[in-house]
């Protein structure tokens, strides 16, 4: 079963997320709210891909977390954000992720995204 991680710093949206991603079937194998824990987790369950907020709790956001995660993995990461201004895009766009969607995410396009990057 594909493993997914998220990482959301809202809890509503995070459960949002999972219950999706589960309706899906897909495993959810990790959901956290700060960049740390995302390195770690990523690190620990080498998924499939990783559902990744940019502005999240703690001194590391999601791009940096996905820099450092770079050192080690190239798991397609999916940039669900809020921040559409050009220099977040810009910086996100160095991490190289497989896609990049402005929040409020519409579940249907979310839903196809992740099934065309998981190729089921």
């Amino acid at each position: 079963m594909k493993q997914i991680i998220i990482v959301e710093d809202d809890l509503i949206l995070s459960l949002l997320l999972e219950k999706q991603v589960r309706r899906m079937g897909y495993h959810v194998a990790a959901k956290v709210s700060s960049g740390e824990e995302a390195v770690g987790k990523i690190r620990e369950h080498s998924p499939d891909l990783v559902l990744m907020d940019i502005k999240l709790i703690g001194e590391m956001d999601g791009v940096e977390a996905i820099a450092k995660v770079r050192d080690f993995t190239d798991v397609p990461v999916l940039y669900l954000t809020g921040n559409s201004d050009e220099t977040t895009r810009r910086r996100a766009s160095a991490t190289n992720p497989i896609a990049y969607m402005v929040k409020p995410v519409d579940m249907g396009v979310l839903k196809k995204t992740i099934r065309e990057i998981l190729g089921n």
